[in-house]
């Protein structure tokens, strides 16, 4: 039965009665924690580093308490007391349909960081002039290949810019991501030389200094899951030995084109776990695999024992989740047993 089958009927009767005696009885239910969040699972930042707050809770009284009242209520109240329940439902239904959307659809900005050591240009500068060029002349072809570098001028006015999306972020969506990054770069960074921002689906990078080919051990951080996995699950699946296994297979060939990238899932018992692990486009196979695994140790910590977890950085990054943030033909390469 639905609303509009429904309604029209609840709401005839409402008008045939100017005021109509209710028995109400008022349950508040045993303590229930809420969460508001763009995804599925909600994720915290590590310890060790900060940012804003994922998600806001409110949280229900413990006592549950019964109350009856007889009381007179007006056709007006009476028609919100209908309507409330039923637009509460249309509310859940859509907070769901944007839960399930979330896979690859989604573009949530992560992270940022202004590099304070480099300085800030001045308004007028050379180095203002170089960067404006260097956006200005961004190859649009860079978008279908997913990633990009450029260099302009000498120092102390040289600039270097890196862009790149994820693996499986091309085309229009990466087009996209890019057009949201570099305006909030500016915003978040206002006059920096230098920093590196973070979404769901692209990283945009600048400074003064040159080091495509290097692993970036600075920046890098973990969020993880607020919630934590059960022993039975965790012994089951084991998330550091399933990262290690993405890390063997998103570096296992020796020379690529494109950056090293992989996304698998696996299924253990009656769940199933999903990963991603990728490297920024000017790393070797080398050092590809020397900077997931040194992450994969670094901030083993932060994901010991959480549903879900992700790490990133500069020179490489991956992630788990026991829900599908990745779509299976998305990508260029995608384990599925």
């Amino acid at each position: 039965v639905t609303c509009v089958q429904i309604c029209p009927m609840l709401l005839a009767e409402v008008a045939q009665r100017e005021e109509r005696e209710i028995d109400m009885v008022l349950v508040v239910d045993e303590t229930e924690k809420v969460t508001f969040h763009s995804d599925p699972y909600p994720s915290l930042l590590h310890k060790h580093h900060s940012l804003n707050a994922y998600f806001t809770e409110k949280q229900v009284s413990k006592k549950s308490k019964k109350v009856s009242t007889t009381m007179y209520i007006s056709p007006s109240v009476l028609i919100r007391l209908l309507l409330v329940p039923i637009l509460a439902v249309v509310a859940i239904q859509l907070l769901f349909v944007r839960a399930v959307s979330s896979v690859n659809m989604t573009n949530p900005y992560l992270h940022h960081k202004c590099f304070v050591t480099l300085g800030k240009y001045k308004p007028g500068s050379q180095y203002e002039k170089n960067l404006k060029r260097i956006i200005n002349e961004f190859p649009k072809g860079s978008f279908k290949r997913g990633f990009i570098s450029m260099t302009l001028g000498e120092s102390p006015d040289f600039i270097v810019m890196l862009f790149q999306c994820r693996g499986d972020t091309h085309g229009p969506k990466c087009r996209s991501c890019y057009a949201t990054a570099k305006p909030e770069f500016f915003k978040r960074c206002p006059r920096h030389k230098g920093g590196i921002i973070w979404y769901d689906q692209c990283s945009l990078y600048f400074s003064t200094i040159d080091s495509l080919g290097m692993i970036d051990y600075d920046n890098n951080f973990c969020m993880s899951n607020a919630t934590k996995i059960s022993d039975d699950l965790y012994n089951q699946v084991k998330p550091r030995h399933f990262i290690d296994d993405m890390i063997q297979n998103a570096t296992r060939e020796a020379k690529r084109e494109a950056p090293y990238y992989m996304a698998e899932e696996k299924r253990v018992g009656k769940e199933t776990i999903y990963g991603m692990a990728e490297c920024s486009f000017d790393m070797s196979q080398k050092n590809c695999r020397k900077c997931l695994e040194r992450n994969n140790f670094y901030f083993a910590r932060c994901f010991w024992d959480k549903l879900g977890a992700r790490v990133l950085g500069k020179s490489c990054s991956f992630r788990y989740e026991f829900y599908p943030f990745i779509l299976p033909k998305a990508g260029p390469k995608y384990l599925k047993p």
